[in-house]
């Protein structure tokens, strides 16, 4: 499982995005999931960086499953329209 860490502004989601692509690439499963219940300090820029980790899976051939999103990560999501594009684990 891959895990979101503290932070996720735009100072470090550059570096942040490396190791996790990284990781979508090694996990063997046909799912990937992905643990924000750490996330507490994040801007837009999460969100631009779990979009790319799903186009990353989906071209993998994997899907992307979020884990512990924090409810102002929904709303922003959704305030921006792609909540759809960033399901949660059932």
């Amino acid at each position: 499982m891959l895990r979101l860490p503290p932070s996720l502004l735009h100072d470090s989601a550059t570096a942040t995005l490396a190791e996790l692509l990284i990781a979508v690439q090694a996990e063997s499963s046909a799912s990937v999931a992905v643990d924000a219940s750490a996330l507490q300090r994040f801007d837009s820029t999460a969100l631009a960086v779990l979009l790319e980790l799903r186009r990353a899976a989906l071209q993998a051939g994997k899907t992307l499953a979020l884990q512990g999103v924090p409810k102002r990560l929904q709303d922003l999501a959704a305030l921006y329209g792609i909540a759809e594009l960033l399901p949660s684990a059932a």
